[in-house]
């Protein structure tokens, strides 16, 4: 793993030279070039111009522990247990998991700059450039077991979407059962994983992964439409921060009580926000397709599909819809 030293020094987007760097990090000039070299495979592009020094262009704003709790509402500070901040982690649900089988306590936020190994629904990768976007995952504890949980994934989307629209991010839509997008290409996307007993108490990590500004050369691998909060907000996405405590604000009270309200209080808000809705769409699962009319979400977040045989209830797993071509 590389050195970041040096990420706090070029984050504010400004020339400095490299003798100051050394002097800055007590390291020799050459040790710092090395360190420059580095950078770039953490997805961080460093300029050089002679007689300037070194920059990131536009800088990035780093996860801090303090600004995040000071944008903190009082109910989301109530129910935050533990906010973990990490430089570089394999993947933050990943970590979460992990800090469950440990015997953490419900209500543990991780966050990291980058995942070297972050995923999606369906095994897919997520990008994760090093301080470009937002990954956050955390645990919630519940004592109804799998069932009293379907339809989770589909109220994080709602409350994702109230977050952003709170940052003055408009024009969102969701996508069944866990993509939120802009104009038809995904902004960010939802993974839920499950710890402990199926049929009774268990814990719930919510992972949650936003693009704030994807350096082009990192989103190569993306096999989909994207689009991130830059292009959306003229170049000045909201600070990252700022996004993350917005995030927390609307999802711990969610995960609070969604154990008690179900999905029924996030159906409607969900149908309001539907990208597919009364659209013709094909579903995929390994080898199977269906076709039909996406009709919206039932009580239990089901997708209702119509097909010839009628309205049938599709729910949720390793399936992926698109649009009908």
């Amino acid at each position: 793993m590389p050195n970041i030293t040096l990420v706090p020094l070029l984050a504010d987007g400004q020339f400095h030279s490299g003798q100051a760097l050394a002097n800055a990090l007590g390291l020799s000039r050459t040790a710092v070039w090395k360190q420059l070299n580095r950078l770039q495979s953490l997805g961080l592009e460093v300029e050089s111009v002679k007689g300037r020094g070194y920059r990131i262009p536009g800088g990035v704003e780093l996860l801090d522990d303090g600004r995040v709790r000071e944008a903190l509402q009082p109910p989301a500070r109530a129910l935050l247990h533990e906010l973990q901040l990490l430089e570089t982690v394999d993947s933050t649900n990943a970590e979460v998991l992990r800090r469950i089988a440990a015997g953490t306590a419900p209500g543990l936020v991780c966050s990291a700059e980058q995942q070297t190994a972050g995923r999606g629904r369906r095994g897919r990768q997520w990008v994760s450039p090093f301080a470009r976007n937002i990954y956050l995952s955390f645990s919630w504890e519940y004592h109804q077991g799998a069932a009293a949980l379907e339809g989770l994934s589909l109220a994080v989307g709602v409350a994702v979407v109230r977050a952003l629209s709170g940052l003055d991010v408009g024009g969102l839509q969701l996508k069944w059962p866990n993509d939120v997008l802009s104009g038809g290409t995904k902004l960010g996307g939802v993974l839920l994983e499950m710890a402990g007993d199926a049929a009774g108490r268990c814990q719930v990590v919510i992972g949650v992964g936003i693009n704030v500004a994807m350096p082009t050369a990192a989103a190569d691998s993306i096999d989909q439409a994207w689009t991130d909060l830059a292009r959306l907000c003229g170049g000045t996405p909201p600070g990252r921060n700022a996004l993350l405590a917005a995030l927390l604000n609307e999802l711990l009270p969610l995960a609070a009580s969604f154990g008690d309200t179900g999905f029924a209080a996030w159906r409607a808000p969900w149908m309001a926000l539907d990208a597919y809705a009364d659209t013709p769409v094909v579903l995929s699962s390994g080898e199977q397709r269906q076709a039909g009319v996406a009709r919206g979400v039932d009580e239990r977040g089901a997708l209702l599909l119509e097909t010839t045989l009628g309205l049938q209830p599709v729910y949720g797993g390793e399936i992926s819809l698109r649009a009908a071509s």
